[in-house]
């Protein structure tokens, strides 16, 4: 049959998935390696599951199989044996339908080695010849390589040695950004110039942010572009275990996206599953491969140095599992004693983040800087402020923000805020320099080392930033463009007003799905009848259930009753948000600090439940 690069000149191909996910998740957790001598039918097994679900290319499960990684479990000395089974076991299982990469995972990387480069060629050397001693292998997979010195020096010392197609594929933290702040399109270029036949990504980035990586990325005359996502962020559970997200569906709808971005080879890094190649398959089933592309331009080393340092915790906590932040009003006096005591309440409580609203409702109240100032230093929970663009220019803007840095708060949702005629100084001029589009854009320049005007801060600002978004508008199903306008400024995600229908949420959720962007739904308590109907008939967008009020009118008259069911409500809506999102906003009403953190417990009950479930 034709060749590997003979095939990829004209088609799209398909390489399986992660061959560790699927042997952890038949207990296996040890050696992956080593189960090549001791349990060659499970290894057999994961092979024929991705060639039965369409892939045209697997790999040897030898990623880890160089002396120093296999000495620690006390394999070294079958380094040899256990490199050579692995080409024999996928050789047998592949046949002469499908092609064979022998694998060689990096020796640096996220956990420390202490072996000289020198010391990584050699064993490297080794492995290979390990890998290329029979005539069975199609070409050599490198994968894995965080650091570009070591892969460099790797496709340099083997090209040389050998006539066999190599891929190397390099892993980032950051979309487009080598861990060094090296420009990935450089290093690939690199590659391609020692002889790589076969360049790309694998590993710790998802399809989105791969994609992503790719857009900067040429179509090289003498290389093709490989691409091996992560299934998702990794999620670790309460007992040490390990899951990715189920996402095969997603999975599939990106392998287009990627095949737009020059990919030859789409397969499955860390959590994927034959469902994922499977998907993947049948997605790009019929496409070919492009020949010609845009390309968009890299920003400039010091931009991409100082975006690769921002801190994404928040936005990675809700990435991976159920995430709760609560807000709590600043004081409209100086007598804070029952707002610290509120602020105590809801660290111990668990919550992600504590945000400190400014001025909402154009009502004036203690800055929320400075509370947060006076207090960081009693409390461990982060705080996320809001910045409203009604009560700052641009020189104030600009001025708060490089404040929060220097104190600490890198976490900021952007909004325009009311008019000043709304709140309790109604003669009070709104100064709107900006609305929450611009205060987005500037975020997003200051993160890059440079102010409004365009002058060097001489230090990039670390801001993870939040776009507020209100889903009770009489048409929510066409607010997707306001969305991808947020995203286009600077949005890293967004908090929702408060939402007081379940079919409001459920149609969120698909409002929402097109975007990577997670979604924070609103949820505010009632205090009691009097309130509920206050917002059912005073406050533009909120309707609440008939059944509801109807509940509450029967119990008006015991505070306590009604109490109960409100918080009965709140939890529905809570469940009915947990089926489409993993965050959660709640917002505290009236200082009832003790109805959020009664909702915090009933969230980490169902956090609790998902996780043995």
């Amino acid at each position: 049959m034709p060749g590997l690069l003979e095939r990829l000149a004209n088609e799209v191909l398909v390489a399986d998935g992660a061959m560790g996910t699927l042997l952890y998740a038949n207990g296996l957790d040890n050696c992956y390696e080593s189960y090549n001598i001791s349990r060659p039918e499970e290894v057999k097994r994961v092979h024929q599951a991705y060639i039965k679900a369409g892939a045209d290319i697997i790999q040897t499960n030898t990623y880890a199989a160089k002396r120093h990684r296999l000495k620690q479990y006390g394999f070294d000395q079958d380094a040899e044996a256990i490199n050579r089974a692995g080409v024999a076991l996928a050789r047998e299982v592949a046949g002469e339908g499908t092609f064979v990469l022998g694998t060689v995972g990096a020796s640096r990387g996220l956990r420390q080695c202490d072996l000289t480069l020198d010391e990584i060629i050699a064993e490297t050397l080794e492995q290979v010849s390990f890998l290329t001693s029979g005539d069975h292998l199609d070409g050599l997979l490198f994968e894995t390589y965080y650091d570009a010195e070591e892969l460099l020096a790797v496709i340099k010392a083997v090209r040389p040695l050998t006539d066999l197609p190599i891929v190397a594929n390099l892993s980032l933290h950051e979309a487009g950004i080598l861990e060094n702040g090296q420009p990935l399109v450089e290093v690939m270029s690199q590659l391609v110039m020692l002889g790589a036949d076969v360049v790309g990504l694998n590993c710790h980035l998802g399809p989105y942010h791969m994609i992503q990586s790719l857009k900067q990325v040429p179509l090289f005359a003498q290389s093709y572009l490989s691409v091996y996502p992560n299934a998702s962020l990794l999620a670790i559970q309460d007992d040490g275990a390990y899951s990715f997200s189920s996402n095969a569906d997603y999975f599939g709808q990106s392998a287009k996206l990627l095949v737009d971005e020059g990919a030859r080879i789409i397969g499955g890094c860390c959590g994927t599953t034959p469902e994922h190649i499977r998907a993947i398959k049948r997605s790009i089933r019929g496409l070919e491969p492009v020949h010609r592309k845009v390309i968009t331009p890299l920003p400039s080393p010091d931009e991409l140095i100082a975006t690769a340092h921002r801190g994404h915790t928040l936005v990675d906590k809700v990435r991976k599992d159920i995430t709760v932040i609560a807000e709590l009003d600043p004081p409209k006096h100086l007598d804070i004693t029952a707002f610290t005591q509120g602020v105590k309440a809801l660290d111990q409580s668990g919550v992600s983040a504590i945000t400190l609203a400014d001025n909402s409702l154009a009502r004036t109240r203690i800055c929320n800087l400075s509370l947060a100032a006076s207090l960081k230093d009693e409390i461990d929970t982060p705080f996320l402020l809001h910045l409203a663009c009604r009560d700052h220019n641009m020189i104030g803007l600009q001025s708060r923000l490089l404040g929060m840095d220097v104190l600490g708060f890198d976490n900021v949702l952007a909004i325009t805020g009311d008019p000043s005629k709304m709140g309790d100084f109604p003669g009070a001029t709104s100064v709107y320099d900006a609305n929450s589009f611009k205060l987005l854009q500037l975020i997003q320049q200051l993160n890059s080392g440079k102010g409004y005007s365009g002058a060097s801060l001489k230090k990039a600002t670390h801001f993870t930033v939040a776009a507020a978004f209100n889903p009770n508008v009489k048409n929510l199903a066409r607010t997707g463009r306001l969305i991808e306008r947020k995203i286009a400024s600077g949005a890293d995600y967004f908090i929702t007003q408060p939402v007081f229908s379940g079919e409001i949420i459920d149609e969120l959720a698909q409002v929402t799905k097109p975007y990577d962007a997670p979604f924070f739904v609103g949820i505010m308590p009632i205090t009691s009848y009097n309130n509920a109907i206050f917002l059912h008939n005073e406050v533009p967008g909120i309707q609440l259930s008939e059944s509801f009020l109807e509940k509450l009118e029967e119990k008006k008259d015991d505070k306590e009753a009604c109490q109960q069911i409100a918080l009965d409500e709140s939890k529905a809506l809570i469940d009915r948000a947990l089926a489409h999102f993993n965050g959660i906003y709640l917002i505290t009403p009236f200082m009832r600090y003790d109805l959020t953190v009664a909702l915090v417990d009933y969230i980490n009950d169902k956090k609790k439940a998902r996780k043995v479930g």
